[in-house]
């Protein structure tokens, strides 16, 4: 297994978003994963025309959101080579599936954490799945219909991508803000199937520190899949 782990611009605000890039900058990152769910079309345009101005030459994973039409994964394909477009079980229940037909082997599933699976979910329709790591553990903890759903696929090639926040133990919850390293050793007791080929970074966390985080979990996961 090559890891490829990838820092994030997330957030809920404009604010977010610029300093995210404002570091992206400083630090001359070309790579990165990009989680536009929050983000309406206004404002998406704002980060588009303001990556485009950027170091940014490569964003593999782009989280997206339901009103994302295909001219927005067009472009996020043809100027910075997006394989991976991920989304949420609702996006079946709401047929927004439907309005990216043709990206379908692009699109990658995150299962929620609710203990409930529609039956208009279909993995097997799109390019599989991208596995949230702590909504895994907390679904695994529960044994939950949602990580049941992921389960019993275990032995079909439909791990691709993955999301990657930390996990509170104690509450059994997904941590999207990182106060010690340590949040991340929940990776430890994962099964291997669920580790796909790119992992990008889903904390609120500054850049900086999420290239601190890569490090740990570079460490943390090359021990696990014994990569030397």
């Amino acid at each position: 297994m090559k890891l490829n782990i990838l820092v994030s611009i997330t957030g809920n605000s404009e604010k977010d978003w610029q300093e995210k890039l404002k570091e992206i900058e400083f630090f001359k990152i070309k790579e990165i994963a990009l989680f536009l769910e929050i983000f309406e079309r206004e404002e998406r345009q704002k980060i588009y025309d303001a990556i485009s101005k950027s170091c940014i030459k490569s964003i593999p994973l782009v989280h997206i959101r339901h009103d994302m039409v295909k001219n927005e994964l067009e472009f996020l394909k043809n100027n910075y080579k997006t394989k991976y477009f991920t989304c949420h079980e609702e996006n079946f229940v709401h047929h927004d599936v439907e309005h990216w037909k043709g990206f379908y082997k692009n699109i990658y599933l995150e299962m929620n954490f609710d203990n409930f699976v529609s039956k208009k979910v279909n993995v097997e329709k799109i390019g599989g799945f991208c596995v949230d790591l702590a909504h895994f553990k907390v679904g695994m903890e529960k044994l939950s219909k949602d990580f049941k759903y992921i389960f019993d696929r275990k032995d079909k090639k439909l791990f691709i991508c993955n999301h990657l926040n930390g996990w509170n133990q104690e509450k059994n919850i997904d941590v999207h803000t990182i106060y010690n390293l340590k949040d991340f050793d929940y990776l430890k007791t994962l099964p291997k199937f669920v580790f796909g080929k790119i992992i990008a970074l889903e904390t609120f966390d500054s850049i900086k520190e999420q290239l601190e985080f890569k490090k740990y979990l570079v460490k943390l996961l090359s021990k696990k899949f014994s990569i030397h």
